[in-house]
């Protein structure tokens, strides 16, 4: 940075003295750091954070609209810590640039009209969209003080008592300090007359669309939160070429119905269309058996019935309820795009010309898979018709080294009433126990494999029918194992339980539904040879996947416990017990696919990049069903990383760990003393436990990658935690870090 002016030298001497004096940004405190965990900000020295003031904050001080439509806005411009910032980055590091967008909620209604537009021609003609400001005047009233003059003015005769909002948006240009730019957005809303603002759009906040996409940013990264994303997202917006809306509502349901929508929902030009949410599947659980109301057809698309994932009632919205309260064509008739209003098409014959009579069919809550907005929505496996099934492991006698351990366990309903075991017995009831060990590696390493005896298709652990056991009229149960536990074993081994009952919802209407539901997974540990009892390593918590997950249960609602998933998923499981029978013949020439599942889970959730680099991660499932999870991106806003970009408010950011690790860090401590695992697929087998981690998302299927990866491994194991562990110079918090 260079300081031209007297001026400017002053001013920044007095604020490094006001900072050094007073300490109001020592940000190396973890309590009054504004600044999070893998952003560039928390990694710096004092030194430079001083000099820097990393970050970005606008606010809109005050907002007026003149009799004559003239527009001003006074905005504030600070850094992380309230420290005005020079938006030309003369006396402050990084000139920052805004914009500033100016709408109104017309009285009696509940979206916002922009005054500010811009014209865009396309195929169907030209249309005035919601825009930025252009041509304005900002007035310098300080550093970090400006007054903003739109250009546009409010229209004659505009209405004074409506709610009208000044949006702000931008960046601070910090790419020569740190690499990269910051990026705020903020609203303010104001009514011209001086009078109290009463009437808000406020039916989304951030919090619930970051519960999976960490950050909400788009257009380059500059449009933070729906706040601002609906100034402009509102029923002015339509593609000039196809006439689709981009209204929020009409958007954000379309793309996350994705899959499921029966018409593609396409915006651009006709030589390059641009298709939203194609192969977009909403991932929150969607259960077995589910059903539309109106098709009576499967849903195809996860769990899109759970509104809530996104109306959250928890956040403080004000209009939180507006989804039950004020059910329109526009957002309703976005995922259900196969009903006709203007016909009755779909819509049980009814006619509709408009929203006033939507809510006399569809009042908020009534009875389950009834036509209102809750009721139409109902899982089927949520369903409070369903009695329950839950499970108990009481005790495991005989557990020790070369003996068939007993277990002792209940399964009962919601009341505490036994369940017949008989009943599980019958598809698609199941009930089953899983022998596993050690704790400390489930599946043991290559070179001493668990093994639970000869003829096992599973690797690492055995799975055997419990509706064999025996039970007492209270409901107590007891299953022996007929596979040992191996002579060899030491440590720690667990017992898990899990199964599913068959269920029969609406039984003798036309809207019977028969499906299956599963119990919460339970485990017991118990020491095989008179050690201490230690329980498995916990790197991920099932609370942290249900954040965008609601609640995971996969293989046919019989897992739903990442304590369950890392047992069968383990150092050595791959898919060769089903690859031969593989209903693609491709599948059945390649080598096993690894499924062990710190690997798996990576792999999965960048299934988008491994198919861009032209190795698709794919198992071979149950039956031998072909799985691609080439169509996954990971949620996360930020970089583009495909192609390598700095590009900001893109999808498939997959450098936030801390999305699925949660806070505790697990991500940091590398397991180097772990087993390896075993990948056939890979250019390295056996390849380490920390390098299977980080190449899941790292690609060791490129050769440069795998290399480095090797080059660290030597007959002693991985030395990946000498510069990639928790505080080392390439831990994964600092060059995952990015600038916000």
């Amino acid at each position: 940075m260079t300081l031209r002016t007297p001026r400017a030298i002053m001013r920044y001497a007095l604020v490094l003295v006001f900072v050094l004096v007073c300490g109001v940004i020592g940000l190396k405190s973890a309590s009054t750091s504004p600044h999070r965990p893998y952003d560039k900000a928390s990694l710096l020295d004092l030194a430079t954070i001083n000099f820097v003031r990393p970050g970005l904050i606008f606010q809109v001080a005050s907002a007026s609209i003149a009799q004559d439509g003239t527009i001003t806005a006074r905005v504030k411009v600070t850094d992380a810590n309230g420290l005005p910032l020079d938006r030309l980055g003369v006396d402050t590091p990084g000139v920052v640039s805004m914009s500033l967008i100016c709408a109104t909620i017309p009285n009696g209604q509940t979206q916002y009209k922009a005054y500010t537009t811009s014209a865009n021609t396309g195929t169907l003609g030209t249309v005035n969209r919601p825009a930025a400001d252009s041509g304005g005047v900002f007035v310098t009233n300080a550093d970090g003080d400006y007054t903003y003059t739109f250009k546009t003015k409010a229209p004659v005769g505009f209405d004074a008592t409506a709610t009208h909002t000044i949006g702000v948006y931008g960046n601070r240009n910090l790419v020569s300090f740190l690499g990269g730019s910051s990026y705020a957005s903020t609203t303010f809303n104001f009514v011209p007359n001086g009078a109290k603002v009463t009437v808000v759009r406020d039916v989304i906040r951030d919090a619930s669309c970051n519960r999976c996409h960490d950050e909400l940013y788009f257009h380059g990264g500059s449009r933070v939160g729906v706040a601002m994303c609906v100034l402009c997202h509102q029923p002015q917006l339509t593609d000039s070429n196809t006439g689709a809306s981009v209204d929020f509502p009409v958007l954000i349901h379309k793309v996350h119905y994705g899959v499921g929508l029966t018409q593609p929902y396409t915006i651009g030009t006709p030589a390059a269309p641009t298709s939203l949410g194609a192969g977009v599947t909403f991932p929150a659980d969607g259960g077995n058996g589910n059903k539309n109301f109106i098709t009576g057809k499967a849903t195809v698309n996860g769990g899109v019935e759970h509104c809530e994932v996104c109306h959250d009632q928890t956040t403080g919205a004000t209009q939180a309820t507006a989804y039950l309260t004020n059910p329109n064509r526009a957002a309703c008739g976005a995922c259900h795009d196969y009903v006709n209003f203007a016909t009755g098409a779909n819509h049980v014959n009814l006619v509709e010309s408009d929203d006033s009579q939507c809510k006399m069919c569809h009042i908020p809550q009534g009875a389950e898979f009834d036509a209102s907005i809750k009721g139409t929505h109902t899982i089927p496996t949520y369903s409070t018709q369903l009695p329950g099934i839950n499970f108990k492991i009481l005790k495991v006698a005989n557990g020790t080294a070369g003996n068939t351990p007993t277990v002792t366990y209940s399964v009962t309903d919601n009341a505490g009433k036994p369940i017949s075991l008989a009943e599980l017995k019958v598809s698609p009831g199941r009930l089953a126990l899983v022998l596993a060990g050690s704790t400390f590696d489930y599946g043991g390493s290559p070179t001493s494999p668990i093994n639970f005896g000869t003829g096992l298709t599973t690797k690492g652990y055995v799975s055997e029918d419990a509706t064999n056991g025996t039970c007492g009229s209270d409901g107590t149960c007891n299953y022996t194992f007929t596979h040992a536990i191996p002579a060899s074993a030491t440590g720690t081994y667990t017992v898990m339980m899990e199964g599913r009952r068959a269920g029969v919802l609406n039984a003798g209407t036309t809207k019977q539904i028969s499906m299956e539901y599963g119990a919460a997974g339970v485990k017991f540990d118990f020491s095989v040879d008179g050690s201490p009892v230690v329980a498995r390593r916990q790197v991920v918590d099932i609370a942290t996947c249900n954040n965008c997950h609601v609640r995971l249960s996969l293989h046919g609602e019989n897992r739903n416990q990442i304590t369950q998933c890392v047992i069968c998923h383990n150092t050595q499981e791959d898919d060769s017990a089903v690859r031969g029978v593989s209903t693609v013949a491709a599948d059945k020439a390649l080598p096993p696919q690894s499924i062990s599942f710190a690997a798996m889970i990576h792999k999965v959730h960048t299934g988008a990049l491994y198919a861009a680099a032209g190795k698709p991660y794919v198992i071979v499932g149950f039956g031998g069903s072909h799985n691609d999870f080439a169509n996954i991106t990971f949620p996360a806003f930020g970089t583009s990383l495909t192609p390598p970009s700095t590009s900001q408010g893109q999808l498939g950011d997959v450098r936030k760990c801390y999305l699925c690790h949660g806070t505790s860090g697990s991500e940091l401590n590398l397991p180097s003393t772990h087993a390896a695992i075993k990948d056939q697929q890979g250019f390295i087998n056996p390849i380490g436990a920390t390098a299977s981690a980080c190449t899941g998302c790292h690609q060791h299927s490129t050769i440069d990658t795998a290399s480095h990866v090797l080059a660290n491994t030597t007959i002693l194991g991985e030395s990946c935690d000498v510069c990639h562990d928790s505080g080392a110079q390439f831990s994964p918090d600092k060059v995952h870090a990015e600038v916000h």
